[in-house]
C-alpha cells in the first residue's frame, strides 16, 4: 500500500507539501499540486481519513437526520444534500429519528460521536432535548424543512436550555425551508375562485412549524376570499397516510361536508384519496382536491393533481451550503432561508384538462 512518503518521492516534493494538498491547509502552486495529484493517481494512494482528521480536526463528513426517508419529498432532499456534499468532498452519515424526540436526540448523539463535522436535521415537534445536546457539544447545525421555535431554542422549565453562555457559549444554528403560508393560501383562493365555500384542510402533525404555517396560510386564503373560518373543517392527519385517511373520513361524516379539500403533504394526499375511494366519491366530480407537495406520479393520477411543488433538492443543497459556511465561520449570525414554491395547475381542482401550468409562489 502506497504511503504519503511514496507520493512525495514520486512527485519530487516534501511530505508536508503532500499533506497541504490533501488537507488544504496551505496554498500550493498549481503545477506542484497537479504533480502531487498525478502521483496519488499513479500510485493508487488512499489517504488515511483518521490521520487526516487528527491534523485538520475535520472528517469531511456530514450527519443527516431526517424521518420518513422513503417519503419522496425527503428522498429528493437527500439527493440534494448528497450531490452538494459530494461537490465539496464530503461524505454522508444518515439516520432516521422517526420524528421521536428521544430517538432524535440519540441518533444525533451517535452521529456526533462518529465525529461528523456538522449535522443537518429535520427536527421533531419537540426538539428541546436535541437543542440542549447540540449546544452542549457546540455541533455546527442546520435545521431543514421545519423551523425551531424561539421557545424551544431558548429552553424553558420543561427542557434544558439550548443556549448556556456559562457552559458552551451562544449556540448558533441556521435554518432552511420552503415558503408555506403563501402557497397554501394560493391553493385555497384558487378553490374559492372556482365557487367553493366549504373548503376542508387535512393538516399535518401538531407542533411542526410546517403545520402551523400551512394552517395560517389556509386561514389567510379563506379571509382573502371572504369566506368564514370553520374549525370543524380543519382536521389533523398527523403528516401520514393512515392518519389522513381517518381525518378525511371525519370530514366526510359532517352534516355539511366540504366540497373541496386541501391536503398539507404528499403522504396525506394518498390517505385522503383512500378515504374518498372508501366513501365511493370521485375527484373532482364529488369533491375537488388540491395538495401541498407535488410528487413524481401526481401527473399520472386521474384526474391529475393540482399541487404546490416544494424545491426539495434545492433545500437539500442549500442546507449543505449553510453548514459549510457555518463550519468556516462558527460565530456568524444565525440565518433562516426560505425558498419559493411552484403552483402546479392540473385538473383535480375541477379545472378543464389542459397542459399543466406552473407559476412561482412565495
Amino acid at each position: 500500500m502506497a504511503t504519503m512518503a511514496d507520493v512525495a518521492r514520486s512527485a519530487g516534493v516534501s511530505v508536508a507539501t503532500v499533506s497541504h494538498v490533501l488537507n488544504d491547509t496551505r496554498p500550493v502552486l498549481p503545477h506542484t499540486r497537479q504533480a502531487v495529484l498525478d502521483a496519488i493517481d499513479e500510485l493508487g494512494y488512499t489517504p488515511n481519513t483518521l490521520a487526516r482528521s487528527l491534523v485538520t480536526s475535520r472528517t469531511r463528513s456530514i450527519g443527516l437526520a431526517v424521518s420518513a426517508i422513503s417519503n419522496p419529498y425527503f428522498t429528493e432532499i437527500l439527493q440534494g444534500v448528497e450531490a452538494r456534499a459530494r461537490e465539496h468532498g464530503y461524505g454522508l452519515l444518515i439516520a432516521d429519528p422517526h420524528d421521536d424526540p428521544e430517538h432524535e436526540r440519540e441518533v444525533v448523539r451517535l452521529l456526533h460521536e462518529r465525529r461528523v463535522d456538522g449535522v443537518i436535521v429535520a427536527p421533531s415537534a419537540d426538539p428541546r432535548g436535541l437543542l440542549a445536546l447540540l449546544a452542549r457539544h457546540r455541533v455546527p447545525t442546520v435545521f431543514l424543512d421545519r423551523l425551531v421555535s424561539p421557545a424551544a431554542a431558548l429552553g424553558d422549565s420543561a427542557g434544558a436550555p439550548a443556549e448556556d453562555e456559562d457552559t458552551c457559549g451562544p449556540f448558533r444554528f441556521d435554518e432552511i425551508c420552503a415558503e408555506n403560508a403563501a402557497p397554501m393560501a394560493r391553493l385555497v383562493t384558487h378553490l374559492a375562485e372556482l365557487g367553493h365555500r366549504r373548503i376542508g384542510l387535512v393538516a399535518g402533525l401538531p407542533g411542526f412549524s410546517t403545520t402551523t404555517e400551512r394552517i395560517n396560510g389556509y386561514r389567510h386564503g379563506l379571509a382573502t376570499a371572504g369566506l368564514p373560518h370553520d374549525e370543524r373543517l380543519v382536521v389533523h392527519g398527523d403528516s401520514a397516510a393512515e392518519g389522513a385517511r381517518r381525518a378525511t373520513a371525519a370530514l366526510l361524516s359532517l352534516a355539511a361536508r366540504p366540497t373541496a379539500l386541501v391536503t398539507a403533504n404528499n403522504a396525506m394526499t394518498i390517505g385522503a384519496l383512500r378515504a374518498l375511494r372508501d366513501h365511493g366519491l370521485s375527484v373532482p366530480d364529488d369533491l375537488a382536491l388540491v395538495c401541498f407537495d407535488d410528487f413524481a406520479w401526481a401527473e399520472l393520477f386521474s384526474p391529475r393533481l393540482t399541487a404546490v411543488a416544494q424545491p426539495s433538492k434545492e433545500i437539500g443543497a442549500e442546507a449543505v451550503r449553510l453548514l459549510l459556511e457555518r463550519l468556516d465561520a462558527p460565530d456568524r449570525p444565525s440565518r433562516t432561508v426560505r425558498l419559493p414554491c411552484t403552483f402546479v395547475h392540473r385538473t383535480s381542482c375541477g379545472c378543464p384538462d389542459t397542459h399543466s401550468e406552473k407559476g412561482t409562489v412565495s
